[in-house]
Parts: structure tokens; C-alpha cells; sequence
């Protein structure tokens, strides 16, 4: 199995890749970053991408959206996100998107080196492997939609929700416009409003805020 691994940590990445190959597999290419994970994605072809979830430049999802992305783009590439974090976003487009395998582990939680491999097994032959916490996560992100915000999107819906401005917000939390409307993204993502809503959105995340949930 020829493999794409995609690791911020050195110490992480240079481990992996001994054991992969230890257990009788390949890793063609080991990169930090999600633009040489596409490029080497696009490059070799590879049977399995394994990708951690926070990567540069911002380390929050980075990983896990380009994920997603290739997922879009190449439906049969099986996928094994790797992370010490739950990231419930784009973990349920990645599971529900195309027929290939796909995998959520934890890093944390896997016991040892031969049953990472065997997860890495079963996702390339099209199975799925999703680390029980994860599962409670996605539960609980559908039954509570505003589970999933972070604080500042809490106090920035809040605002919203109080007929701020855009600008008012980044006033009165000090941030710039640029990363107020960032956020507001993030909470229109988070919320499944669609953008075909419009403007819309914002009126319906408010009552999405209102309502404490679904």
C-alpha cells in the first residue's frame, strides 16, 4: 500500500513513517503542510492519505478542509484523518462524501502501532474506521447545532443576535472587520446555513441562537 502522510510534528511524521513501513507498507510522501499534501496526492497517486487535522498556516482545520476538498475532487481516494481533536464540521461531509474508505482516529486513543496499521488496512480496502468519541461528537453536534461554536462565535452570534453591525462587533470585541466576517463564516458553516440562503443566514442563525438548538 503506497501511502501519502500528511504531519505538522517532525517527531510524529519521522515515527509514522517508520512504523508504516515497518508494518510492511509505503509512505511515498511525507509533507507538513496541505499544499504539498494536494501536490503530493496529485503526484503519486497513492492507495491511502492520512492527514492530521490542524496544520499550517493557521492550525485549526486546515488539514481537514483540504481533505474534504480532494475528497470532492478524487471520490475513491480513501482518507484516515489522524488528530488529537474532534473537528465535527467537516468530519460529517467527509464520511457522507463519495464510496471510498474513510477513517477518524484519534491519536490518543489508539492502543498500538499494529492496530493503527490494520485501521490503515481497512480503510484502503473501503471500509470505515471512526474512533468511538467521534461518533458521540457527531451526535451531539446534530442533536445541538450550537455545540459546536467556540467562544468567540458564541459572543459574535450573540452580538448578531442583538442587531450589531459587523462593524459594531469588531468594536466592541476588538477584533477587524476581516476577522469578524471570518468568524461569521465559520458560524454559517458550523450552522449549515447554506449560501443560498443569502442574507438569510444571518436572520436564521440568530433564531438558531434563540431556539438554543434545533
Amino acid at each position: 500500500m503506497r501511502i501519502v502522510l500528511a504531519e505538522d510534528s517532525g517527531l510524529i511524521r519521522e515515527s509514522l513513517v517508520g512504523l508504516i513501513g515497518h508494518l510492511g507498507h509505503e509512505v511515498v510522501a511525507a509533507v507538513d503542510n496541505t499544499g504539498a499534501m494536494t501536490a503530493a496526492v496529485d503526484g503519486y497517486a497513492p492507495d491511502l492519505l492520512v492527514t492530521d487535522v490542524r496544520m499550517p498556516p493557521g492550525f485549526s482545520d486546515e488539514g481537514l478542509r483540504a481533505a474534504v476538498e480532494l475528497r470532492a475532487r478524487l471520490d475513491r481516494l480513501p482518507i484516515v484523518v489522524l488528530s488529537q481533536y474532534v473537528e465535527t464540521v467537516y468530519v460529517a461531509e467527509l464520511l457522507e462524501a463519495g464510496g471510498a474508505g474513510t477513517g477518524y482516529l484519534l491519536k490518543d486513543r489508539v492502543s498500538n502501532g499494529r492496530e493503527f496499521v490494520a485501521a490503515l488496512e481497512e480503510v484502503a480496502a473501503g471500509g470505515t474506521v471512526v474512533d468511538p468519541e467521534v461518533v458521540r461528537r457527531l451526535v451531539a453536534r446534530r442533536r445541538d447545532p450550537l455545540a459546536q461554536l467556540s467562544a468567540r462565535e458564541r459572543e459574535v452570534l450573540e452580538l448578531i443576535a442583538r442587531g450589531r453591525s459587523n462593524a459594531a462587533i469588531g468594536r466592541e470585541l476588538s477584533l477587524t472587520d476581516a476577522t469578524v466576517s471570518k468568524h461569521i463564516g465559520a458560524i454559517f458553516t458550523k450552522l449549515s446555513l447554506d449560501q443560498s440562503a443569502g442574507d438569510h443566514r444571518r436572520v436564521l442563525a440568530v433564531l438558531t441562537y434563540l431556539r438554543g438548538g434545533p
